[in-house]
């Protein structure tokens, strides 16, 4: 259950962290009776900001930033015990798709939802052990009526140090053909 949008820091209003929390909540939790990929890493993702805030460099334009934050688990590791890349891509995957539906609602620019990926591109910098608590800061970098990107950084508070980083581009699928 997502946590009270009051319980969720940063300057958003509580009808987007809440929406926010809801989508962490859905894209990371099965709908199916069977639990669904990474679900036991899903589920304990937490939110720690949602923010809408003036973009720097662009007067008058919005971005939107969301901070969520893991405990690197045994489920999280790969044979040489250090966080999977794959796990890693799936942390960028669904993390940074969530400042872009919070910019879709805080803006009325798209539809709302946060897309379907059309890339993901992830750097790896340093490895992240068993037991290190992960801040995962996502940022909305262009977002348009059809086509949206975001970047994403894998920051492994235990030991100070960026883990992971990425650029996550999504649009908005065509309506179905019938």
């Amino acid at each position: 259950m997502p946590p009270p949008p009051s319980h969720i820091p940063g300057t958003a209003s509580n009808e987007i962290k809440s929406a926010v929390a809801r989508l962490l909540d859905f894209i990371t939790t099965s709908a199916s009776p069977e639990p669904g990929f990474a679900h036991s890493v899903g589920t304990r993702l937490r939110l720690a900001e949602v923010s809408v805030l003036p973009r720097r460099d662009d007067d008058g334009k919005t971005e939107c930033r969301v901070v969520c934050e893991v405990t690197v688990g045994s489920d999280m590791l790969n044979g040489a015990r250090t966080m999977h890349g794959g796990c890693a891509a799936y942390l960028i995957d669904d993390c940074s798709s969530l400042p872009l539906a919070a910019h879709a609602l805080a803006t009325r620019v798209g539809s709302g939802t946060s897309g379907v990926s059309q890339a993901l591109n992830v750097v790896y910098h340093a490895p992240a052990l068993l037991g290190d608590k992960l801040r995962i800061v996502s940022t909305t970098i262009a977002v348009g009526a059809r086509v949206m990107s975001a970047r994403c950084e894998i920051w492994n508070d235990t030991r100070r140090r960026l883990v992971a980083s990425g650029i996550h581009i999504k649009m908005e699928p065509s309506a179905a053909k019938l």
